[in-house]
């Protein structure tokens, strides 16, 4: 079955209920299929072929995501691009992954417009809201066209997304799924999450795990409503208000929520699943948002090339948990869910008896199926048989995973993945600069803080704060420093390497690097 055959099963199962709802008002589920369709036919109106990539730039919005739905039932492929990066990193994924058609909200015209003129893959440019110079309205593209379309046949292993994950440079890599992938994916999630009547809450972009979740939890008849972005008022008063169930947040917009003098005077007694994963969260407070939130907390472990919820902590777990004296266990991210193997290996390619650390490797149906136009780093992901995920841990005999370090450089900074090198190539352009080492140092709010030390040239001077607003002018502000430390010497190799691993030690020295 095709990923837009599950949406269609929630238009069946509710097609009055609300499928989308943001602040220009209510979609339900048979007003964005009709959409769908309108669109699948304005591709083929257009001569826009099945396998075409296309992307949506926008913030969270419903016509945005029923622009995902159109091109995914015109047999297309969603290449996913988040407006909070740089137009140079949205520049190179549109260029690697071969975007030629690009949905835009007017409100990022300008960045739109230099994209284009960057990308000349691009022979389709349409504008959500408006007419926008030479690129339609989605009204104007869709005009005239029936609510009904051709079905594009597709197989289980037709490529549907082309989410970008980092490597061990920093360049990003389109990591192929398929339908089959998705189809594993939708039904672990029956499985987890299933409700009657669920609403899910989208304050998390949905061009990362938010939207995932959207197209997995429609076959439930999900109702999702969107958020422009995370603020702790608006996400307290939509549980509130729209008796959410389901929502995801990163630690960090979870601290910002706690942290709150309101967070205590709202009902959140509609929740059943509040997902913190993507980042360490301490045990102080998952036990603080257990307190609030309710015995609602669920965590779980997955990367783009692993798909959603390759392991799953669910909410019953975390109450055992404490009830049981099992506390240890809340820096755990559960046990591998019904469609997936975990395992434990060495380099060596032999798998690891219980708590005895090594690389996360993993097994599934949902797996990506490679990295687009990449297979020397596809065929390293399969090594010996298994993903290897790049992480270290190791599992219990319980079967429970804990994470310990990451075997790659790889920053995970309020949720969200930043490579030392990008940062690092930004930095040492600052003419003060000699050289630098960018690692991640523990935070409570951020999980870990990007924290850049430099090593100066000689009688050079320059503030921290000099050097932060330097970086926030050329990268985005998950990648620009929180902290600047200055050495005057950096530990290199015999070569004269700067050992970015040595600089790491000194900030985790006598700590864990462990979730």
């Amino acid at each position: 079955m095709r990923i837009i055959d599950y949406f269609d099963k929630g238009v069946t199962l509710a097609p009055d209920r609300a499928f989308l709802i943001d602040e220009a008002g209510t979609r339900t589920y048979r007003q964005a299929q009709a959409m769908s369709h309108r669109l699948a036919n304005a591709f083929k109106r257009t001569g826009i072929r099945p396998g075409t990539k296309a992307a949506v730039y926008s913030h969270n919005a419903a016509r945005a995501f029923e622009c995902v739905l159109g091109l995914l039932r015109a047999g297309c492929v969603w290449v996913p691009v988040n407006v909070r990066n740089t137009v140079d990193d949205t520049v190179y994924t549109l260029d690697n992954l071969d975007a030629e058609v690009l949905f835009y909200s007017a409100a990022f015209a300008k960045a739109a417009a230099e994209l284009r003129a960057r990308c000349p893959r691009i022979a389709h440019a349409i504008c959500i809201e408006e007419l926008d110079g030479d690129a339609p309205s989605l009204d104007q593209w869709t005009a005239g066209l029936p609510e009904m379309s051709e079905e594009i046949q597709q197989s289980d292993d037709e490529i549907v997304t082309l989410f970008s994950s980092g490597g061990t440079t920093g360049a990003p890599k389109g990591v192929i799924m398929a339908n089959s992938c998705w189809e594993m994916m939708i039904a672990g999630s029956q499985r987890l999450y299933r409700l009657d009547h669920p609403v899910h809450l989208v304050a998390a972009p949905l061009t990362h795990a938010a939207g995932g979740s959207a197209l997995v939890m429609a076959p439930m008849g999900t109702t999702n409503v969107l958020l422009p972005g995370f603020d702790p008022v608006g996400v307290m008063e939509a549980i509130q208000k729209h008796r959410v169930t389901h929502l995801f947040l990163p630690p960090t917009a979870i601290y910002g929520l706690l942290a709150h003098p309101d967070v205590r005077k709202y009902d959140y007694s509609s929740l059943r699943f509040f997902t913190y994963a993507s980042a360490p969260m301490p045990p102080e407070k998952i036990k603080e948002a257990m307190d609030v939130f309710g015995p609602v907390m669920t965590n779980s472990f997955g990367q783009t090339e692993t798909g959603l919820n390759t392991t799953y902590f669910a909410p019953e777990e975390h109450v055992e948990a404490l009830e049981k004296g099992l506390e240890h266990r809340l820096r755990s991210v559960g046990r591998a869910s019904l469609f997936n193997r975990i395992a434990i290996m060495d380099d060596n390619g032999n798998l690891l008896p219980p708590d005895t650390p090594g690389e996360i490797v993993a097994r599934g149906t949902q797996l990506m199926k490679g990295y687009y136009k990449n297979p020397e780093e596809t065929e390293k992901a399969r090594a010996f048989g298994w993903h290897h995920t790049g992480d270290i841990g190791y599992l219990d005999s319980d079967g429970y995973l804990y994470l310990i370090d990451r075997k790659r450089d790889m920053i995970i900074s309020g949720g969200f993945n930043v490579f030392p090198a990008e940062v690092e190539k930004t930095v040492v352009t600052h003419p003060a600069v000699k050289d630098c080492a960018v690692v991640g140092v523990p935070d409570e709010k951020w999980g870990e803080a990007v924290t850049a030390v430099l090593e100066l040239k000689s009688e050079q001077t320059v503030t921290a704060e000099e050097i932060i607003a330097f970086c926030r002018a050329r990268l985005s502000a998950v990648k620009t420093p929180k902290r600047i430390e200055f050495w005057s010497e950096l530990p290199r190799s015999p070569v004269g390497k700067v050992l970015r691993r040595k600089v790491r030690e000194h900030f985790w020295q006598g700590r864990s690097r462990a979730i």
